[in-house]
C-alpha cells in the first residue's frame, strides 16, 4: 500500500512481511511504538528475540511469509567503517529471521550500507536464494551509502520450520 511505502520512507519500519491468503496482507514489526498503517496488521517487538519466527507465524496462522523486507539501520556513528559493521550486523540477523520465518520460494529484501565487509553475507545469501543483488531507491540520495540487497527465490533447507 502507499501508506506502507511512505513509512518506509520515514523509517519508521524495522521489518515488514507479507504474505498472500486470508492472513494479514502485511505484518510491520519495529521495536518501536508507531502510527497505525492501512492494510498492516502491527507487531511490536524485537524480531532478534527467540519468540519471534513464533509470534509472527501465529499472526499468519501458521503460514510462512512471501516476502520479508527489513529497513533497520543503526544509529549511525559517522564512522563509516563502524556503521557499515554494524548494519551488516542487522542485516545478518535479519537474514536468521527471514530464512526461518519465509515460504520456499519467498523473497528477502535488506538496507545495507556500501562498505564492503558483507562478502559473507553475500555467499550465505546465495546458497539460500535463486537470486541475489544490490539495488539503489530513487529516493536515496546519489551520496548516500544506503541501498539494499534483494534475495529472490529463498530455498528451504532440510529441517527449516
Amino acid at each position: 500500500t502507499l501508506e506502507f511505502l511512505r513509512s518506509l520512507e520515514r523509517g519508521s519500519v524495522d521489518m515488514s512481511i507479507a504474505v498472500d491468503g486470508d492472513s494479514p496482507s502485511s505484518v510491520i514489526g519495529d521495536l518501536l511504538a508507531i502510527p497505525a498503517i492501512e492494510g498492516a496488521t502491527l507487531l511490536q517487538m524485537d524480531f532478534m528475540d527467540d519468540a519471534a519466527p513464533a509470534a509472527l507465524r501465529a499472526l499468519l496462522g501458521g503460514k510462512l511469509a512471501d516476502v520479508v523486507l527489513s529497513d533497520m539501520s543503526p544509529n549511525t556513528t559517522g564512522h563509516g567503517a563502524t556503521d557499515h559493521t554494524r548494519i551488516v550486523a542487522l542485516c545478518e540477523a535479519a537474514l536468521e529471521f527471514a530464512c526461518e520465518t519465509l515460504a520456499e520460494g519467498g523473497h528477502f529484501v535488506a538496507k545495507v550500507f556500501q562498505g564492503g565487509a558483507e562478502a559473507q553475507l553475500l555467499s550465505a545469501m546465495k546458497k539460500r536464494f535463486r537470486s541475489v543483488r544490490h539495488a539503489k531507491p530513487p529516493a536515496s540520495r546519489s551520496d548516500s551509502a544506503e541501498m539494499y540487497v534483494v534475495a529472490m527465490g529463498f530455498r528451504a533447507a532440510r529441517g527449516d520450520p
